[in-house]
């Protein structure tokens, strides 16, 4: 089965920063990020995000 690529701009956990060097960040990781949160997530992990809850 193929792992579905998250997007973090749909995530009620991801805001855009005010650090110009890490403009990304992710509310229930809690950090910040100069890619996508689900990027970081993934390369550092191997597994995709689980906390990706949808905004709404």
């Amino acid at each position: 089965m193929k792992d579905a690529q998250i997007i973090c701009l749909k995530c009620k956990y991801f805001y855009i920063t005010w650090d110009k060097s890490f403009p990304n960040g992710c509310r229930a990781y809690g950090f910040k990020s100069a890619t996508r949160p689900a990027v970081m997530v993934k390369q550092s992990s191997g597994t995709a995000c689980l906390k990706f809850k949808p905004k709404g």
